[in-house]
C-alpha cells in the first residue's frame, strides 16, 4: 500500500512549521516504536535527525538515522519507516521543485536518496535548526542561505570520485586517520605507515577526499567534539576539547566556530533544546 504525502505530512506530531523562500521547515516528534508504510512526498527534503533513531528503507537500499545524521530523499521517492523504542524527532526541510532545478543547472544533480552522517552538511542543518527556532527579524534571509548552502554541499558530495576506485594504500591512510586524529599526526608518519612518499600521498588525498589531510582531521575532531557534547550534556567542554586532540580549549572554540558556524557553547544550547 502506497501514501501521498503532501509536503508537511509526515503522520506524526508536529510541533513546528515555518515557510521561507520556497523551503518549508518542520519539527515532528515521531512516537516510539511507528512504522510508516511505503509512501512518497510531493517536494524533495532533506532530515536531520534531533534525537532517537529510525531506519529509511527504499528497497533497494535501508538508511540507519541517529542524531548528527542528514538524509535527502527526491520528490516522488517511494520508502518506508520505522522508527525505534525511544522515538525520534527530526528536523524536516522540503524545498518547492522550481528551487531545486533552478539549482541543479548549476551543481551536480540530486537525483537519488542520500545519507549523510556529521560533517558540513550536518553542521549547517543545525545551524539552520537554530535559525528556526530564533524567529527574529534576520532569521529568514539567514535560514535561505543556509538552505541554500545545504543543497550545494549535498551535490558536491553526491559527485562521483574522480579516477575510478580509491588505491588500497589510500583507503588504509583515512582509516589511520580515522583510528589516530586525537594524537599528533604528521604527513610524514602517515605517508610511513602506507609506504608511499609524502607529496604523492598529499596529492592524492585532496584530488581523492577535497581536502589535505591536515583538513581532514581537523574535521574528525569536530566531529567527535559534537557527537560527546551531544551525547554527554555534563561533561566539560575543556575535557572534550582535549580528548578530541586539542591542546587549548580556546583553539578548540575557535576551531569548532569556523567549522560550525557556532561556538561550542551554542552548539550544547542547541543540543539541550533538542
Amino acid at each position: 500500500m502506497k501514501a501521498d504525502l503532501p509536503s508537511g505530512c509526515h503522520h506524526a506530531g508536529i510541533l513546528g512549521r515555518r515557510a521561507v523562500a520556497g523551503f518549508e521547515l518542520t519539527e515532528i516528534a515521531y512516537l516510539p516504536g511507528l512504522k510508516l508504510p511505503v509512501h512518497r512526498h510531493e517536494r524533495a527534503g532533506f532530515c536531520l535527525v534531533l534525537s532517537g533513531t529510525y531506519t529509511e528503507d527504499y528497497g533497494r537500499s535501508v538508511l540507519p538515522c541517529r542524531p548528527q545524521t542528514v538524509t535527502f530523499s527526491p520528490a516522488q521517492e517511494k520508502h518506508s519507516n520505522h522508527f525505534g523504542h525511544a522515538g525520534s524527532r527530526c528536523f524536516v526541510i522540503d524545498v518547492d521543485r522550481q528551487s531545486i532545478e533552478r539549482l541543479q543547472e548549476h551543481s551536480a544533480r540530486l537525483n537519488n536518496p542520500a545519507y549523510f552522517y556529521g560533517g558540513p552538511l550536518a553542521w549547517l542543518a543545525a545551524r539552520l535548526y537554530s535559525e528556526f527556532k530564533a524567529r527574529d527579524e534576520a532569521s529568514d534571509l539567514i535560514i535561505e542561505g543556509l538552505a541554500l548552502e545545504m543543497i550545494g554541499e549535498a551535490s558536491r558530495r553526491s559527485v562521483k570520485t574522480p579516477g575510478g576506485k580509491i588505491p588500497l594504500w589510500l583507503n588504509q591512510a583515512r582509516e589511520f586517520l580515522h583510528a589516530q586524529f586525537s594524537e599528533s599526526i604528521s604527513l610524514a608518519r602517515v605517508a610511513e605507515v602506507v609506504d608511499v612518499h609524502p607529496v604523492h600521498l598529499a596529492t592524492e588525498f585532496r584530488r581523492r577526499f577535497g581536502s589535505t589531510v591536515g583538513e581532514y582531521v581537523r574535521r574528525l575532531r569536530i566531529e567527535y567534539a559534537c557527537r560527546e557534547i551531544s551525547a554527554r550534556r555534563q561533561t566539560p567542554l575543556a575535557q572534550i576539547a582535549l580528548a578530541a586532540g586539542f591542546s587549548s580549549q580556546s583553539h578548540f572554540s575557535k576551531t569548532f566556530k569556523r567549522l560550525t558556524g557556532m561556538s561550542p557553547l551554542e552548539y550544547r544550547s542547541l543540543c539541550d533544546n533538542s
